[in-house]
């Protein structure tokens, strides 16, 4: 197994040792008791060695574009939110995920917490872009 996929997946698992742990909107960074968006894979992704911004919006300048038909288990996943859907560039992002596989993402919702759904089932926004921030 190549390096990449290993790092995924362990990033993978650690989230998944949160799943339902509550939400919270501007949860403190490093807190493992309440997550939102950013700071979950904050948390997630700093535990293995990358360092990403507190904010949605700045971890989507981190790493490499993917293109949506190319993304990987392990990709950042970033949406467009009802409230910055007239915004423009980088303002339009209000919502970040990761890529599991099989059309599934892992992330911190203000229904249910940390939860596993198909990518395409974010209610609030649409898919803006992918970014790789696992080195191959």
């Amino acid at each position: 197994m190549s390096n990449w996929k290993r790092k995924a997946d362990s990033i993978i698992r650690l989230g998944k040792k949160y799943l339902g742990t509550p939400y919270l909107f501007g949860a403190k960074p490093g807190s493992t008791r309440r997550f939102d968006c950013s700071s979950f894979t904050q948390y997630i992704y700093g535990k293995h060695g990358i360092e990403l911004p507190r904010i949605s919006r700045y971890q989507s300048k981190r790493g490499r574009p993917v293109t949506l038909g190319k993304i990987r288990r392990g990709d950042l996943l970033f949406y467009k939110t009802h409230k910055r859907r007239h915004r423009k560039g980088l303002q339009k992002i209000g919502h970040v995920a990761v890529y599991v596989g099989n059309d599934q993402m892992i992330h911190a919702a203000e229904e249910g917490g940390i939860g596993i759904i198909n990518i395409h089932q974010y209610p609030k926004g649409v898919l803006a872009k992918a970014r790789r921030v696992i080195r191959d």
